[in-house]
């Protein structure tokens, strides 16, 4: 464990935390009465946290793997980082004299052997000529084959599904309600197609859902049906828009094969990343974990996505507003912007700098473009400023839109209430620079830049 970290905001820590009510079990955690044996040594924290029983938690913290932070707690919280991850973090963010989290001998064992196994599999990550595992090629392809047939036949039952709601009228479709689309996404997640059961379900949410729902409904099902007919032709495409409507189906490519075949190609693309924002979101079992990047010199967007199904660990997340150097791979596509990280290249810096926003216009036009190439976008991230809030006149309930500052376009806001005071306070009225996803709905706020600093929305 060598080198030192550059000391954290109380911002960045809470920045990490899965959502508010962990923001604020962490903050009642830090404070240094709260830990024993706490302590650091080089990018390593520890210690010791009470709880309910009689045996103290074990906490401990790496902030070495560039760009990311690790945590492990022997706490039974599912929960990630847990509140005593971000308790440790935020009492020795606010450290200033060294007392708190003072710097240690070794670590103990419990600890030393989670941060040896964390070293051990960076060091793995980052060989690209590590020995593949061994695999079975004519397992896999009858398995691949398997799983198409499946797809193939959902595919035809929800394309009769749709046909079927169609020639019925949409009055019709309103009486079959919610419930009927759910059972139709739950066939397609039989089928091994879960693109089309998201797309399913969402299908169903919109139908006899407020004003307007007929237009939504039929634009969704003529993009559900734009999407069965692409994979219908799937071969006949141009291998991008191909392999993007296998993504969009639900066909997923191995994280290292894409690393392998982009560093195979020379494809891969290393820049300095800013971690402009991050989601979590959980459908059914599994939590998704969303960061989009934005590239210092290639002013190009990436996405990262992060599975955690139960029983299994999720990657260390990523502080918003930090940077870091890094080697990536995109995974193919028309308008590609998921991408896995092949390499990291040095530390991070905590505190990026401040992106420079676009005007409104440009960031639809950014959209647009991403739209013609995959029609199945729903959103694009965007960094729009300088931009202010300001309420939209003639409406029946309290509404707000981002305009630029120069009084030239604007789009509507589409957050909850807790997000939008909190925008409209830390603007105080001004102009700001904020990231967030750009659609034909709106803009929903992710992090706003207060005072050079990142804080998420």
């Amino acid at each position: 464990m060598t080198g030192e970290q550059v000391r954290w905001t109380t911002e960045q820590v809470l920045a990490l935390a899965p959502d508010a009510a962990s923001q604020r079990a962490g903050q009642k955690l830090g404070t240094p009465s709260t830990w024993s044996e706490a302590a650091r040594r080089g990018t390593a924290l520890w210690g010791l946290c009470k709880g309910s029983g009689k045996t103290p938690y074990r906490t401990a913290v790496d902030l070495a793997d560039a760009g990311t932070v690790g945590f492990t707690c022997s706490c039974p919280s599912r929960k990630f980082p847990c509140k005593h991850g971000l308790g440790l973090l935020l009492v020795w963010a606010g450290d200033t004299t060294g007392t708190a989290v003072p710097d240690g001998g070794p670590a103990p064992d419990w600890a030393q052997s989670w941060i040896d196994g964390r070293r051990r599999r960076e060091a793995k990550a980052a060989d690209p000529e590590a020995p593949a595992k061994p695999k079975d090629e004519e397992a896999a392809r009858q398995r691949a084959e398997r799983r198409t047939s499946r797809v193939v036949d959902g595919a035809d039952e929800l394309a009769r599904r749709l046909t079927d709601a169609v020639e019925g009228g949409l009055a019709g479709a309103e009486q079959s309600g919610y419930e009927a689309w759910q059972h139709t996404a739950a066939r397609m997640v039989d089928a091994q197609a879960p693109g089309l059961a998201t797309r399913s379900g969402e299908l169903g949410a919109i139908i006899g859902a407020g004003r307007g729902w007929p237009s939504a409904a039929l634009a969704e099902m003529s993009l559900l049906h734009l999407l069965l007919r692409g994979l219908e032709r799937v071969d006949e495409l141009p291998e991008p828009l191909a392999a993007t409507v296998r993504s969009r189906v639900g066909f997923t490519t191995d994280t290292a094969t894409v690393v392998a075949d982009a560093r195979q190609a020379g494809l891969l693309v290393r820049d300095h990343w800013l971690v402009a924002g991050s989601k979590r979101s959980k459908d059914g079992r599994v939590w998704t974990a969303r960061t989009w990047l934005l590239g210092r010199e290639t002013a190009r967007w990436a996405l990262v996505l992060d599975f955690t199904a139960p029983g299994t660990s999720s990657a260390a997340p990523m502080a918003v507003g930090s940077e870091f150097e890094a080697e990536v791979a995109f995974h193919p596509g028309a308008a590609p912007l998921r991408v896995s990280v092949a390499q990291r290249h040095g530390a991070p810096i905590p505190d990026g700098p401040v992106p420079s926003g676009a005007p409104v216009g440009t960031a639809l036009a950014a959209v647009g473009a991403a739209v013609a190439a995959d029609p199945w976008v729903d959103t694009w991230p965007a960094v729009l400023g300088p931009v202010v809030p300001v309420p939209i006149p003639d409406t029946e309930q309290t509404a707000w839109r981002l305009a630029d500052a120069d009084g030239g376009a604007a789009v509507p806001l589409k957050a909850d209430e807790a997000v939008l005071w909190r925008l409209l306070a830390l603007s105080g009225g001004g102009p700001v620079t904020v990231f967030g996803q750009l659609g034909h709905t709106g803009f929903v706020p992710r992090t706003v830049w207060d005072g050079g600093r990142a804080v998420r929305l």
